[in-house]
């Protein structure tokens, strides 16, 4: 053998080609500081966030001394997308990559089974890629009977008794169908409803106050921005993208929630046409599998499943659907139904003898929703039809006083922070429900009315610490006065306060 074979070890020297396990056998000294980093791992950092690897998951080795955690690497390749990498004319690189996949799609965290997180049932964090488990039966026993559900909406909600009384049993009878799944065997179908109605005659204010007894996610969308796949516009399944959102990600809470398409008259198909209904029939057409119940594909935290984000299946068995809409003309459809065979002979009726009929909505057949534009498959998935009532004079006065959060409580809580007492009289209700009823804008009308006469008083009143009592007078309404004012130092009448 050579000097080179039996050449002298020392080991002071650093730079030695012979290996740590040959040096312990050799020297019989065993280093007792590798077993603890063996024991120990060192922690890592990523190399552009710096947040260490037991926060962000196993690095990826990328060089010496250079790891990256997944979240870092997909922005990374998310903006290489964005800045024109994957290939065509307005690409900033020479690089072709227009025949290979789009990797601003590949999810990064798959890789490790750390994907992006939905929360669960419990509120703990699951896998987006996690397959659903089946959502926990909710305890029939605690479901709030009809009545009850009534009794709440009487609460916050004037009148419109039918309309309540057909909701709370839809809602009672849908959970239970959440709850059991079959009943003997007998799958029980959805009962979505379709709710018509005039403007400002409280529709979506019900389902609002509705979602909010029952403690369900609920998501009201417009029907207007819903156009057909490929079209500029919301996509149809963006509507359940807003209930997941409503339901903070939680996909089990989400498959139970509420959805209230309002506007839905809009999506009528369209008449003496030539252009393709782009946002009537063929969004009626692709709403019929959300509406049955479909596993539909939808992005977490974006409206587009072309935002480039982790995306997630809802199953819409047991999302309850409420449709509702003005249906402008449909009263005139409904006339012409019933005067049709009852126009001449002696038993004639005459022909405006529904004239009068405010509530002729309540007289709506699937005859004439079809008649009105919406196609046969779209109202046959809407089984349970009615109408709100057309709101009156005595209504909008109760609804200015009644309810728990009512619009002069509003105000009489508004001046008391200020100690200032506010009284309305009877006769200035009367008066401004009559002007509501002019403008035709329903109870939406009520808030704008009283805001007019509100402004001075809500104005004057931090100028004065003097003023203790506001009364709103009927001639003040009428604009034939003021309103009176009660001093708290001089204890004027109130006729010469109001002088004052």
């Amino acid at each position: 053998m050579s000097d080179q074979d039996y050449r002298e070890f020392d080991p002071n020297e650093t730079d030695n080609d012979i290996s740590d396990e040959v040096i312990e056998e050799v020297t019989g000294n065993k280093d007792s500081s590798k077993d603890d980093k063996k024991d120990n791992k060192t922690t890592e950092f990523c190399y552009i966030c710096h947040r260490p690897d037991n926060i962000t998951g196993p690095l990826i080795k990328m060089a010496p001394g250079m790891s990256v955690c997944t979240e870092c690497m997909q922005r990374t390749f998310d903006s290489m997308g964005s800045f024109g990498f994957g290939g065509g004319d307005n690409s900033k690189s020479n690089i072709d990559m227009s025949k290979m996949p789009n990797i601003s799609f590949l999810n990064l965290g798959n890789l490790f089974n750390d994907g992006p997180k939905l929360k669960n049932a419990h509120g703990t964090a699951k896998a987006a890629d996690e397959k659903d488990r089946p959502a926990p039966a909710i305890d029939i026993n605690n479901i709030i009977p009809p009545h009850k559900i009534k009794e709440k909406l009487d609460e916050y909600v004037v009148g419109q008794d039918y309309a309540k009384k057909v909701m709370s049993v839809a809602v009672y009878n849908h959970y239970k169908r959440v709850a059991t799944g079959t009943m003997d065997d007998i799958e029980i179908e959805k009962s979505n409803m379709l709710m018509l109605g005039p403007t400002g005659s409280g529709k979506t204010y019900l389902v609002r106050t509705l979602a909010r007894l029952l403690d369900v996610p609920l998501a009201i969308t417009d029907a207007t921005s819903l156009t057909e796949a490929g079209y500029i516009g919301d996509d149809i399944e963006s509507v359940v993208s807003k209930l997941l959102a409503a339901a903070g990600n939680d996909v089990e809470r989400c498959q139970q929630g509420i959805i209230f398409i309002d506007e839905i008259d809009k999506l009528a198909k369209k008449k003496n046409t030539n252009q393709r209904d782009v946002s009537g029939e063929s969004v009626q057409q692709g709403m019929l599998k959300l509406l049955e119940g479909a596993d539909v594909e939808v992005p977490i935290g974006a409206s587009s499943k072309n935002a480039m984000v982790p995306t997630t299946t809802i199953n819409t068995r047991n999302i309850l659907f409420i449709c509702g809409g003005a249906f402008p003309a449909m009263d005139e459809i409904i006339k012409s139904r019933l005067n049709k065979h009852s126009s001449m002979g002696f038993m004639a009726d005459l022909k405006d003898k529904y004239d009068d009929d405010k509530n002729i909505l309540q007289k709506v057949t699937v005859e004439d929703l079809r008649e009105f534009g919406m196609i046969p498959e779209f109202i046959g998935r809407l089984p349970i039809v009615f109408a709100t009532e057309t709101l009156d004079e005595d209504m909008l006065v109760r609804i200015l006083k009644e309810p728990k959060n009512a619009i002069i409580k509003q105000y009489q809580k508004l001046l008391e922070l200020d100690e200032v007492k506010l009284e309305f009289e009877e006769g200035a209700l009367h008066a401004i429900a009559k002007k509501a009823l002019d403008k035709k804008l329903g109870a939406r009308g009520l808030r704008s009315i009283i805001e007019e006469f509100m402004l001075d008083i809500m104005y004057e009143i931090p100028k004065d610490e003097n003023i203790g009592q506001v009364i709103i007078t009927e001639d003040y309404i009428e604009k034939k006065g003021g309103p009176k004012i009660l001093l708290r130092t001089t204890g004027l009448i109130p006729e010469k306060a109001a002088a004052n």
